[in-house]
């Protein structure tokens, strides 16, 4: 566990990633085509499309209430899998929005800040569990 003056501890991550999964998903549940125009410049084409965007949004709120709840147990086992859980998720989203960006020739205004985010969360996830 680090210091507040050093790196973020388990529970400032927990924090950080309940605010920002919970507001995505909350945003794909509501808005889902402004949200993923911002972020991916890309069309939702058809009810399959919204659909789908709103099972993502949520899953992102189950998980950012998940890191939520576990917030003041960051010494527990299932915290420290919640965490991992998280390093794998943001990791994944990166790749998917690298590709996005660099092999789909995707763009919009929120496409690579969201993709340095989540290579920054998983960063911090895999600080946290070391």
């Amino acid at each position: 566990r680090h210091s507040s003056a050093g790196f973020p501890t388990m529970k400032r991550l927990l924090v950080v990633t309940a605010l920002l999964e919970i507001g995505t998903g909350v945003g794909l549940l509501v808005v889902p085509v402004p949200l993923v125009g911002l972020l991916l410049g890309a069309a939702l084409d058809g009810p399959g499309g919204l659909l789908l965007a709103r099972f993502a949004g949520a899953a992102l709120v189950s998980l950012g209430l998940a890191c939520w709840l576990a917030r003041d147990d960051e010494r527990s086992r299932a915290a420290r899998g919640l965490v991992v859980a998280m390093a794998i998720y943001n990791g994944t989203a990166a790749g998917v929005l690298f590709y996005a960006g660099l092999g789909l020739h995707l763009s919009a205004v929120g496409l690579w800040p969201a993709a340095v985010l989540h290579v920054a969360m998983a960063i911090w996830c895999v600080a946290c569990l070391r």
